[in-house]
């Protein structure tokens, strides 16, 4: 089985690696370092970076500019990862992202994508009737607010800024990074206080 983790695998693996940093491709240390980061990637870091984008009206504007400078001001290395785009919902547009070929996801910055994120049956049906797909996560969109379905690519990863929930006026970054998800960041579900 492909991904299974065999002795057979482990010593395929070592000597991929090990012909990597004989050719100069990499290094042991840029193995480790890639390999830390990777391990500290979780949705939190994301929901800092709204929560954050909620409260500093300089660094909103330098998320919506440029995803990856702003995750790196946040000190999240970015090196290697493609740029990240943020896309802001606003009271009359929602956005929703997926990976229409395989599981593109900005792993930087919200950790591993769930497995029915990669899955063929959410990929398929999120482009073709996104808001029955919504509808069965629980989110419901008002009337008159429009549905974007954004595609993250190879080239490029996505995440959602989304508007700030009515009734969190004066709360910290802190409290409000509680409410924001890995699900409300890739646009399949609302924060909710």
């Amino acid at each position: 089985m492909v991904g299974t983790a065999t002795p057979e695998n482990a010593a395929l693996l070592d000597r991929f690696v090990a012909a990597l940093v004989t050719r100069g491709v990499v290094t042991e240390a840029e193995i480790t370092d890639q390999i830390a980061r990777t391990s500290r990637a979780s949705p939190e870091i994301g929901a800092r970076m709204v929560a954050l984008a909620w409260t500093d009206a300089g660094y909103r504007a330098a998320l919506l500019a440029d995803g990856t400078a702003a995750a790196e001001a946040m000190g999240v290395s970015m090196a290697g990862q493609p740029p990240l785009g943020v896309l802001e919902d606003t009271p009359g547009l929602h956005h929703v992202v997926v990976c229409t070929l395989c599981s593109c996801y900005p792993r930087a910055v919200l950790g591993y994508p769930p497995g029915w994120f990669k899955s063929a049956s959410y990929r398929a049906r999120m482009v073709r009737d996104p808001r029955a797909v919504l509808a069965e996560w629980g989110t419901t969109l008002a009337n008159g607010v429009a549905l974007r379905v954004v595609d993250s690519t190879a080239d490029y990863r996505w995440m959602v800024l989304p508007e700030r929930p009515a009734g969190t006026e004066g709360w910290d970054a802190p409290r409000l990074a509680a409410i924001i998800t890995r699900d409300v960041l890739i646009g399949v579900a609302l924060p909710r206080v």
